[in-house]
Parts: structure tokens; C-alpha cells; sequence
């Protein structure tokens, strides 16, 4: 019988405003709270230093980044390692003049800085224009073997693509991280807001399901311009059910146990990794496949 390995992971769900400074002190408090709680590995979401800017195309937005490693990881740093907790961090990142990122930053319990992955997938709709500020990522899907866990963290769009999950699982990530900023139109209907809200929770269940890992989002909340974010940040277990889900419209910190042994347990019952017909899946490879 496989020993329960829990790690207890941390969730801050805020809003954010116009204040820089005021936006980062919610974040340490929000990690510190966390850490208070007994949380090992603390997520926070997509873009938490300030308002979402990708609402509009505005050059003076790119004042905004930063180098990574850089302040908000030096920060970062010394508030992990005063309360041993790791930390997933959303930041811009000014990579040179001219070329910009969408980067989650990973710092260890000790304060180290252990690395950077750079979102891969880059939306561009109306009120999401991300390819206006954001190269797309060029350091591939990653991994982070932190001090309780080897940990895999993608970034909001990457939510709706289940190669990205895979393979960050299959190099060896025991769970899955995703900060966030997604919400609804304020034009919307209810009916139109629960389907979005509805898929966007299935399609990461269902990374779990197929990867057999716990996965975390943890997505802002709050009114900016014409957009309620949704809130609704959650943790999974290794097979996808909810093992908590936040509210839509309230900040939140919250600590959730998960038990990393159990993958073991659902990989055997559902071996999914062993039946993959690797030899099958070049065509994946193409755009689409409209010519043989």
C-alpha cells in the first residue's frame, strides 16, 4: 500500500486595482495568510501586479514589466523563505527592448529562484488581446522540483489545450498549476456565462482524468472595465473530482490538502499512460489534417 504523501496547497483569489504597490502587499499578505494556514506551495493568479491590461492594445502598458529574475522575485524570495512555502508568481516579463512575456516564476521554500516558464499559447479576442504584448513562449512545457513536490505550470489559455497538460505530465510533474484571468462580458447572458464558466472548469477535470494528477487554477475575481472575472479558483484531486471550489465574486485564501500518492492508484485502475498508442499520434503534429 502506497504511504499518503499530502501537500497542502495554497489559493489566493483576488481583485486587483490601479495601485501597483497596494496590488503586490495583497499578494505577500495573501501568501502569508496562506503560509499561516499551513500551506507548502502557494499559486497566485495570471497577471496579479496589476489590473488586466490585455483588455485593450495600449503601448504604455509595456511600462509595466519586469525582468525575471527581478524585483517582484526578489520579493518573492525572501517571503518564501521566511515561511518555507513555494510560490507560483504571474508576472510580465521584459525579456529585451521590444520582446515580452507572459511568465509564471516558481521560487522553492528556501528562497530560490528555480526557474521561469513562459506561456505557450497566446489568445488574441476581444478583450483578451494578449498578441499584442505577448511572444508566445519559447522554453517549452516545464517542470520544478520543488522542496514537497515536482510541480508543472502552465498559464490560462494554455487551460484548453490538453497537449500542454500531457506533456508537462509526462515529464514528471505530480501536479498541475494554472494562474488566471478569465471572467465574463458584462453584455453576457446568465445562460451564455454558465456555459463558458462550465467548460472552462471541465476541460482542466479533465487533464486530471487523463493525466491522473491533481490540478490547481487560481483565477482573479473583481470588476475591471467590462469584464467580471469569475473567481471559481479550485483543486482537484488525481481523478478530477472538485476538492474545492472558491466563490465567483469574493477574494479568497484558502488551504487544500491533496495526496499526491494517490496517482499511483488511479494510473493502475485507469491505465491510460500504459494504453497510449504512441506509435499513432504523428498526425497531431499537422494544423489540421484536410490533406493526405
Amino acid at each position: 500500500m502506497t504511504k499518503d504523501r499530502k501537500v497542502n496547497i495554497g489559493i489566493v483569489q483576488t481583485s486587483c486595482g490601479d495601485d501597483l504597490d497596494q496590488n503586490m502587499q495583497k499578494a505577500i499578505a495573501g501568501v502569508e495568510e496562506a503560509a499561516s494556514q499551513g500551506a507548502q506551495i502557494v499559486c497566485l493568479q495570471e497577471l496579479f501586479r496589476s489590473k488586466y491590461f490585455c483588455d485593450v492594445e495600449d503601448y504604455d502598458n509595456f511600462q509595466l514589466a519586469e525582468a525575471i529574475p527581478g524585483p517582484s522575485t526578489e520579493v518573492f524570495s525572501a517571503v518564501a523563505k521566511k515561511h518555507d512555502v513555494v510560490i507560483v508568481a504571474s508576472l510580465f516579463e521584459k525579456r529585451a527592448e521590444g520582446l515580452y512575456h507572459n511568465t509564471a516564476a516558481v521560487i522553492d521554500a528556501d528562497g530560490t529562484y528555480l526557474g521561469k516558464y513562459r506561456k505557450m499559447h497566446i489568445p488574441d479576442d476581444p478583450g483578451y488581446f494578449e498578441k499584442f504584448y505577448f511572444t508566445p513562449g519559447d522554453l517549452g512545457f516545464k517542470t520544478f522540483q520543488t522542496k514537497y513536490a515536482k510541480i508543472g505550470v502552465l498559464v490560462c489559455w494554455d487551460q484548453w489545450y490538453p497537449e500542454a497538460a500531457r506533456i508537462t505530465a509526462l515529464k514528471g510533474a505530480e501536479m498541475l498549476f494554472y494562474p488566471t484571468a478569465i471572467g465574463w462580458h458584462k453584455s453576457q447572458d446568465e445562460q451564455t456565462n454558465q456555459e463558458q464558466h462550465n467548460a472552462w472548469q471541465t476541460i482542466q477535470q479533465s487533464h486530471a482524468v487523463a493525466n491522473g494528477i491533481p490540478v490547481i487554477g487560481v483565477n482573479r475575481t473583481g470588476v475591471e472595465g467590462d469584464m467580471q472575472f469569475w473567481g471559481g479558483s479550485y483543486v482537484t484531486n488525481a481523478f478530477g473530482w472538485l476538492d474545492y471550489k472558491a466563490p465567483h465574486l469574493e477574494e479568497v485564501v484558502k488551504v487544500v490538502p491533496v495526496d499526491l500518492s494517490k496517482s499511483d492508484s488511479y494510473r493502475i485502475h485507469w491505465p491510460f499512460l500504459r494504453d497510449r498508442r504512441i506509435d499513432a499520434y504523428s498526425p497531431i503534429e499537422k494544423r489540421y489534417l484536410d490533406e493526405e
